[in-house]
């Protein structure tokens, strides 16, 4: 079976959907002092970054092109994916971000969870941080009648 670019990024978005909900953090931007502590990009495999991270990844997709698991740590859940090329990762990060969430960006990989989560999980595997889509509060139903 071919995985195909948009069943990946599907399945992304499902798997980021319930980890972090549809609205984004009212948390406002990150806390005094971790910019300075950010250490260079970590780069390797799934299973290393996982390592430098202290997680175990259960893997849910492992494709030539991408290779994606799930981490637990005692913060929480998140999704850690690697790629084959930038290009791929550029690909994916553009369509998962129309999910919203927050995310960390490295070289041929990607961290996705709450902004608290990959915050906390720059300062042991460096990289960018880049928000996904804000969808905003969700609005109150109103009845007429």
């Amino acid at each position: 079976m071919r995985l195909t670019r948009e069943k990946l990024v599907a399945g992304a978005a499902v798997a980021l959907l319930a980890l972090t909900g549809c609205g984004g953090s009212d948390d406002g931007g990150t806390k005094a002092g971790t910019a300075d502590r950010v250490p260079a990009t970590a780069t390797g495999s799934l299973e290393d970054l996982a390592a430098e991270v202290k997680c175990r990844p259960d893997i849910q997709t492992d494709a030539d092109e991408i290779r994606q698991g799930v981490c637990k740590v005692d913060a929480g859940k998140f999704i850690l994916a690697t790629f084959a090329t930038d290009r791929g990762q550029r690909e994916w990060l553009n369509g998962a971000k129309d999910y919203g969430g927050s995310y960390l960006v490295g070289a041929k990989w990607v961290a996705v969870g709450d902004q608290k989560m990959v915050t906390s999980l720059r300062g042991r595997l460096g990289g960018t941080l880049e928000e996904g889509a804000s969808h905003g509060a969700h609005a109150g139903h109103e009845h007429s009648g």
